[in-house]
């Protein structure tokens, strides 16, 4: 084999050393991105997750504040009790929707920054710091579930999943409530 052969395999086997170091190094990278993206979106579900739980529970502790004081429901807990356990739930709602600050999505933080503020409401009403009728009550509690279905749409568009939690497929429900109440002289 002349000196001109040996050059070319010498050639050869360094070329196809460095494409497989290179396509090595390529690929490498890619999985380590991918596997960051996957990382980020495993936490991100974890804080969207979180803050609608979060939400609704500063929902369902309202609900049940305002049904104490209109006399809609009674109670085993004082009203004290009902304001101390919104007030702690109104705090991991606010942590919750910090991690959203963090970790979200401009569309999302956006769909957060309104839900809170229609959750908000919900609240007032409930401890009285705003005034309202039973429909007006009812009208708030229906935005907070439109506002939470609208945070779901963003939040699942941020995480690259398919589909819709509402359109033709899914629509709008309405509030789930108890028949009238009978009065109590009249038979049935």
């Amino acid at each position: 084999m002349g000196t001109g052969e040996q050059l070319v395999t010498i050639g050869a086997v360094l070329l196809g050393a460095m494409s497989t170091h290179l396509t090595n190094y390529a690929m490498e990278r890619q999985r380590k991105k991918h596997e960051l993206v996957t990382r980020w979106d495993s936490k991100k579900l974890e804080a969207y997750e979180g803050y609608v739980d979060s939400v609704r529970s500063c929902i369902f502790l309202a609900v049940q504040l305002y049904e104490h004081k209109e006399g809609l429901r009674e109670s085993d807990k004082s009203e004290r009790e009902m304001l101390a356990e919104m007030s702690d739930a109104g705090r991991l709602r606010g942590r919750a929707f910090e991690r959203i600050m963090l970790l979200g999505g401009d569309d999302v933080v956006e769909a957060a920054h309104e839900l809170n503020a229609i959750a908000l409401k919900v609240d007032w009403q409930a401890n009285g710091r705003i005034d309202g009728t039973l429909d007006e009550w009812r009208d708030r509690n229906r935005a907070a579930f439109r506002g939470i279905n609208d945070f779901h749409e963003a939040a699942r568009s941020d995480l690259g999943v398919d589909g819709s939690v509402t359109g033709e497929q899914h629509p709008e429900r309405d509030l789930l409530l108890p028949s009238a109440r009978r009065d109590e002289g009249t038979s049935t």
